[in-house]
Parts: C-alpha cells; sequence; structure tokens
C-alpha cells in the first residue's frame, strides 16, 4: 500500500498507528536508509555520476600514457632463452648447480638438484643500446632502440593461475580488480561506442588463470574487461536475429532504459547503470565493431608487416586490432598468448612461439611510433614468472621460476633504449634493480597519471588498491 495515498483517504490522522505506519512504510524507509549506507561505503553514488560510469576521467596529474596495450606471453616464457644471456649457465651446462643457490628454494615441479641447462640459442647486440635478444627474436631486435627491457623482475607466485592473477590484481587470491579494470575506474574510456577494456586470446588455449585477469573484482562490472573474437563478430550474438530490425530493437531498449533508469533513479544501485551501459554498447557495436574487424581496409604492407592474414584468426591479427581499437579511444587492450609453458620440447616450442608473436609484436611498437600513437600508448610485453636455469624434461626444458625473469615495455613516457636490472650468474636470482610485479604496477599506473596509493575504492570497511600496501614506481623506467 502507498503511504501517501492512504494519508489522502483518512479524514482523521489520528487513526494512523504507530504499527500501520512501519508496517506498510517500512520498505520505502528500508530503501531510504539502505541507499543512504551504500552512500557512505562508496558502494553506490548519485543517479547523475551513474549516468554514464564510462565517461572520461582526470588522473591525478598529467600523464605521460592514455592508452595500454599488454601483450601477456601466459604460460611464462624462458627469459635464459630470450633476454638474459649468461654464458657461465652455459659453460656449466649439464652441472649441478651451486648449494647456496638453492638455499630455501621451492620448484614447483622439478628437484632442485636438477642439473644446469645453458641455452641452446645464440644472443647477438641490438641497435644503438646495444640491447642483447635471442636470435629467435629477430623482430624484435629491430625496435630494440624503442624498448625498455626489465631483466629483475621478481613475483611471489610459481604457479600458472596464482601467478597470473598475482600480476593482473596484485594479490593471488581471486576476487580483485585487474589492472584493465582499475585503468578503466581510473580513467573512464574515449571510445564512444566500443568497450573501454577489450581482451583477445590466441595460442593454444586460454589463460589458466581465466577470467579473473581481466575481471573487474569488487569494482561495479561496468569495468569489467569484454572479451573479442579475432573474427566474425567480436562478441556472440551481436547481430539482430531474423525478424528483428533496428526500429523494434530500438523501441524496446528504450523502453528497458527507461525501467532501468527509474529503478537507478531510487536505488542508486551501480550496476543497474552497468546493465543500461551494457545494453547501449551493445547496440552501438552493432554498427561499429563490423568496421573495427575489417581489416581489408588497411593498406597491404601494413598487414604484410604485421603477419596478418584476413579472415585468419592469429595473435598478428590481434595486434592489428589493438591498434585499431587505441585509435578508437579505448583505454585497455590485453592480447593473451597461452603458449609458453615449455617443461619439456623447450627449443621447438620457443622457435614456434616467437614465429607467432614477434613480427606482430614489434610491427606494433613500428605501427604506433609512425602513427604518432606511441608516445601516448604504453605497450607491455611479458608473462607472469620465468623458466628455471635447471633443466626439466630430460634435456630439454625448464620448470615455473618466480625468482628472476624478463619484460618489456615501450612508449607511453617509458624511456627507450634501456635495459634495466640484472641476475647472477645462472640467471637464478635477480641482483640489481630488482622489479617485483608490484613495482611493475605501480609504475604503470604512474605513467597513467595516477599515484597507485591514493587510487583506491572502498570495500568491506577498507580502501583497496591495485599494488595492496606495496609497490614503488620504477623511475629508471620513465622518460
Amino acid at each position: 500500500m502507498n503511504c501517501q495515498s492512504h494519508l489522502y483517504r483518512h479524514q482523521d490522522p489520528r487513526s494512523i498507528s504507530r504499527r500501520w505506519f512501519f508496517k506498510e512504510c517500512g520498505v520505502g524507509l528500508g530503501a531510504i536508509a539502505l541507499r543512504s549506507l551504500l552512500m557512505d561505503s562508496g558502494v553506490a553514488a548519485a543517479p547523475a555520476a551513474l549516468a554514464n560510469p564510462l565517461a572520461p576521467k582526470q588522473p591525478h596529474f598529467s600523464a605521460k600514457a592514455k592508452n595500454v596495450i599488454y601483450l601477456f606471453m601466459a604460460g611464462a616464457p624462458s627469459h635464459l632463452d630470450l633476454f638474459d644471456n649468461k654464458p657461465e649457465l652455459t659453460k656449466f651446462n649439464g652441472t649441478l648447480p651451486p648449494a647456496e643457490l638453492l638455499k630455501g628454494y621451492r620448484a614447483a615441479f622439478i628437484d632442485p638438484n636438477s642439473k644446469l641447462l645453458g641455452t641452446k640459442f645464440k644472443f647477438s647486440k641490438h641497435g644503438q643500446s646495444g640491447a642483447e635478444l635471442s636470435e629467435i627474436l629477430p623482430h624484435l631486435g629491430e625496435v630494440a632502440d624503442d624498448i625498455a627491457i626489465v631483466k629483475s623482475m621478481h613475483t611471489d607466485a610459481f604457479n600458472h593461475a596464482p601467478a597470473q592473477v598475482m600480476i593482473h590484481t596484485g594479490s593471488q587470491q581471486f576476487g580483485r580488480p585487474s589492472l584493465g579494470s582499475w585503468t578503466l575506474y581510473g580513467l573512464g574510456s574515449e571510445a564512444k561506442d566500443l568497450p573501454g577494456f577489450v581482451v583477445f586470446s590466441s595460442g593454444a588455449k586460454g589463460p589458466s588463470g581465466g577470467a579473473s585477469n581481466w575481471g573487474s573484482g569488487f569494482l561495479p562490472t561496468v569495468y569489467n574487461g569484454v572479451m573479442f573474437r579475432g573474427q566474425g563478430d567480436p562478441i556472440l550474438y551481436l547481430s539482430n536475429p531474423n525478424g528483428v530490425d533496428n526500429d523494434i530493437q530500438r523501441d524496446t531498449l528504450d523502453s528497458v532504459r527507461a525501467l532501468n533508469q527509474r529503478h537507478l533513479d531510487v536505488v542508486g544501485d551501480p550496476e543497474i547503470a552497468t546493465r543500461i551501459n551494457s545494453f547501449e554498447m551493445a547496440y552501438k557495436m552493432q554498427a561499429s565493431a563490423p568496421e573495427l574487424m575489417d581489416v581489408s581496409r588497411e593498406p597491404k604492407h601494413i598487414l604484410e608487416m604485421y603477419g596478418v592474414e584476413p579472415g585468419k584468426p592469429s595473435f598478428a591479427m590481434n595486434c592489428l586490432l589493438a591498434r585499431r581499437l587505441v585509435e578508437r579511444g579505448v583505454r585497455f587492450v590485453e592480447l593473451f598468448h597461452e603458449s609458453w609453458d615449455q617443461h619439456g620440447n623447450l627449443k621447438a616450442d620457443l622457435i614456434k612461439n616467437c614465429k607467432n608473436t614477434d613480427q606482430a609484436a614489434a610491427a606494433l611498437v613500428k605501427d604506433l611510433k609512425q602513427r604518432g600513437l606511441l608516445k601516448d600508448t604504453l605497450v607491455v610485453w611479458g608473462g607472469e614468472f620465468g623458466r628455471t636455469p635447471m633443466v626439466q624434461g630430460g634435456d630439454d626444458g625448464r620448470d615455473h621460476h618466480p625468482n628472476c625473469f624478463s619484460m618489456w615495455m615501450a612508449g607511453g613516457g617509458t624511456k627507450p633504449g634501456v635495459t634495466i636490472g640484472e641476475s647472477d650468474d645462472f640467471g637464478f636470482n635477480a641482483t640489481k634493480d630488482k622489479v617485483h610485479v608490484h613495482d611493475l604496477n605501480a609504475t604503470i599506473l604512474h605513467l597513467l597519471g595516477f599515484d597507485h596509493t591514493k587510487l583506491t575504492y572502498r570495500f568491506q570497511g577498507r580502501d583497496f588498491r591495485l599494488t595492496d600496501v606495496h609497490g614503488e614506481v620504477v623511475d629508471k623506467l620513465i622518460a
């Protein structure tokens, strides 16, 4: 019963009892109280603020990067065979590692006392920077002066899913927002008819950490990453079914939006704003997505530079689509390529993986640079951890290794042509300018214009952040 209409029907206000008031008006009072609590906790916001949760926002200070393209090599590439040449490891190939090196060490699967394994690839220096790279990364060598290589990465986890979730969310536990979601929460998106955070996947399978790698956790789900396919409709069922034209769909969406907006104005739940946004975004993408996916209009030399075959899904295709997405204002694009877990067949699989990814990754840097986009677009390449200097799988494999691994970054305010950090003679431990994954994330947020200690969200009674209580900005990476 409506309280106001009941009051009008009663001529004598004394006929209204206290018991009736709480019985009939409790829902209204409860909603008011709930909304007040949600507002205080930061879970809900004023309806006006929820009208467009993806509207562009200002960072804490002037940003060097406006967009991010994260090339995530899931499964963990071997730093010892790609970036971190260790002549001493090759010299002592087939011998047991020094006992002091293994003190307190925990391995994922192998006996830590397994014999050392030197790389089977040659290394050479590239560019004016003299960056030393493996022979199976010839294309990356062409952009050596445009990238910053970090050889002293380390993490806390030594199995795939926890380590992938750790590097993306700052915690090994599921349920925290990902780097892409934090970025979208902090900056919004400049894309009018595409999601602000887009995800692609290639390789043998999806990443071990699953959707948690691009999930929004306790942030409103409007900041969740949206998985695209590399061919056809980027999202299944995006096209209208037979018998439904644009006029019918628009009328339906307008009616649904009106109902959702009415509910949003009363409750203020950000998930209702997410629902409104998702319906509208799907409608807009019916026009924008086909144009995005049609790479046939790209010049022939661009397709050849990436190694793209139109109509064929691949990591190369995803790299080209990533460039097209940031051109259209998409804030964060992540490409997962899950093929790097070489417990055995190391040499052949690394050659295959680099053949599938090296040309396109280097082409992305070149393409962004020639279009004037690299200065505003941060490109990050790397996996969740490294591989052991000790052998696994006979004489042709390496186990998981969190103590040391390598990554590279380009553009977006990073210092080009530098190599940061060092590891010991066996590539076992990072020894100089150590960079934890928390430091990496703090640096990425800094390049985007954020003090990582102040980009927070209140949840369950406290303020959470991507780097938790850790993280230092790596000044040597910043131009």
